[in-house]
């Protein structure tokens, strides 16, 4: 039987609200992966249309919680980075993949600060150079077009895009890391996904379903963790990113049918099994 691989997900917690490590956890667990977690902060919901929300800042528990776990010889086949509140944080979590990184990690950087042409309210403007410099420290990262033209210098367009434009961003995030999917991603008005691109094999791909009216909270992280437990289950890059494009759409789909409040994230819970499927039929 072979050993269960173990990913470390740092990420904030709100406590009420899908996101974050609330959602990944779950979804990396249930695809037979051990999960281990590092909460950057606690807040009492998600900030994302939602107002009075209580926020504990973690910075100063970071560095105990990762020298604990080298004190235990732990090792980790996956580190996953999610929202982190600060340029002091970013410092902290680039020392902290140093530690944690062995020949058979692989680190996923998803740059969350950005979305819809603007950099959110709670960052300075010079964040993104930050998170660039995080980026480079990844195997794959997962930024949505707003964070990718941020961080290159780019300029931002509104969708449906330009095949040239799309692969130009992919091209220039290749030099930040090695493997990259951008999220965000339509040709027409009709559908919205996400493209690959590999920087060793020049590969590009692209995976896409119908869109769904509305716009629902933290879907960027079940993407990112519906990522992570494929590649930590040997998927392809490539079929990994249409495994979380599928997982994602379902999630918004059931929450869509439902008519549930959309500021309080997405029904993932339902497609925990059928996650897992895709994946055992896609390896």
């Amino acid at each position: 039987m072979n050993q269960q691989k173990r990913a470390a997900a740092i990420h904030d917690i709100s406590c009420f609200g899908r996101c974050s490590l609330t959602v990944a956890l779950p979804i990396i667990s249930a695809a037979g992966v051990e999960t281990a977690v590092i909460p950057t902060a606690v807040l009492s919901t998600h900030t994302g249309g939602i107002k009075g929300f209580t926020y504990r800042d973690l910075t100063d528990d970071i560095k105990k919680i990762v020298d604990h776990w080298v004190s235990l010889n732990l090792g980790f086949d996956s580190v996953y980075t999610g929202f982190l509140g600060s340029f002091e944080q970013i410092d902290i979590i680039i020392e902290t993949i140093g530690r944690l990184r062995n020949e058979r990690t692989i680190v996923v950087v998803d740059p969350v600060m950005a979305d819809n042409g603007k950099l959110y309210e709670i960052f300075p403007k010079d964040f993104p150079s930050g998170m660039k410099r995080l980026c480079e420290n990844a195997d794959v990262i997962i930024p949505n077009i707003t964070e990718a033209v941020l961080m290159l210098n780019e300029e931002y367009k509104e969708g449906p895009y330009e095949k040239a434009y799309i692969e130009l961003l992919l091209k220039k995030l290749g030099k930040l890391a090695k493997k990259v999917v951008l999220t965000g991603v339509s040709f027409n008005d009709s559908e919205l996904g996400a493209a690959t691109y590999d920087s060793e094999t020049k590969k590009i791909s692209y995976s896409f379903l119908p869109k769904i009216p509305g716009y629902y909270h933290g879907t960027g992280d079940v993407f990112g963790s519906a990522l992570v437990a494929s590649l930590m289950n040997d998927v392809p890059l490539e079929k990994a990113a249409a495994i979380a494009v599928r997982f994602t759409a379902d999630s918004i789909k059931r929450t869509f049918d439902a008519g549930t409040d959309i500021r309080f994230g997405v029904n993932f819970e339902e497609g925990l099994k059928g996650l897992k499927d895709m994946i055992s039929g896609h390896k």
